[in-house]
């Protein structure tokens, strides 16, 4: 890891947890991002918990790194397949 690099770039750059599309988080439609991650999830072979906790960690990871850079209407979005991810994966409230 560069001098200048910072953690949470060096892990989603090296991080083979999730192969996701490119460009998967500027997407603008929830329903196609939360049905990507969870293609993802399920043919990881080296997730370590559920299909289900590595979509779900993915995306939120994604929203917490971004922090402020993220455009509220982005983030919003993303929000929003979160709960798309709940449905998908049978767990909405």
């Amino acid at each position: 890891m560069g001098h200048d690099e910072k953690w949470s770039q060096h892990v989603t750059e090296t991080s083979h947890a999730l192969a996701l599309e490119p460009g998967v988080f500027t997407w603008d439609d929830p329903k196609r991002i939360a049905a990507s991650l969870k293609r993802s999830a399920e043919a990881s072979t080296s997730r370590k918990g559920t299909p289900y906790q590595s979509a779900m960690s993915m995306l939120s990871f994604y929203i917490n790194r971004a922090g402020h850079t993220l455009p509220e209407d982005q983030r919003q979005v993303l929000q929003q397949a979160k709960q798309e991810l709940r449905v998908l994966f049978g767990r909405a409230t």
